[in-house]
């Protein structure tokens, strides 16, 4: 509850400048605060009142998924293209038709683990390790809201 500007308003002036994973940490717990939260770029939501030990584990989760990110783009190729999409790894700029295309740093994860494998199935379970850096839980629909964006765009 901020006095100015609600934490939907902040994420949507914080995402358009930094691609940096975004933990929002908020008192809208509700269903549908958290999927208009994950629908906007957010990495991961954490209602309030939360169990602090939950806090440092969602934290370390989306280090792990940095860290894997960095070290990924520094190994792989610079650029992959396929179908007019121009991935640039080392920058993680995503050009669609010559158009930049702004994406969150989780669509951004999803497309490079889809466009490194074309014309394979990659499960639910595979694409979440992959891109979200942890194991998918049942009834976890991040995965689903993250990929609904980025057809969107």
């Amino acid at each position: 509850m901020l006095p100015n500007k609600d934490g939907l308003e902040i994420l949507k002036d914080i995402r358009g400048k930094v691609s940096n994973p975004i933990l929002m940490l908020t008192a809208k717990g509700d269903d549908l605060d958290r999927i208009i939260g994950l629908e906007m770029g957010v990495d991961d939501y954490l209602p309030k009142p939360f169990n602090p030990r939950e806090l440092i584990v969602r934290i370390k989760a989306l280090l792990r998924r940095v860290q894997i990110d960095t070290h990924n783009s520094s190994t792989e190729q610079a650029i992959i293209e396929i179908n007019g999409i121009v991935l640039k790894t080392k920058s993680r700029e995503v050009f669609i038709k010559h158009r930049l295309q702004e994406l969150t740093s989780t669509e951004f994860n999803i497309l490079h683990t889809l466009i490194a494998h074309p014309n394979e199935i990659i499960s639910k379970s595979d694409l979440t390790e992959q891109s979200l850096g942890r194991k998918l839980s049942l009834y976890d629909r991040a995965i689903d809201m993250h990929v609904s964006n980025l057809r969107k765009k």
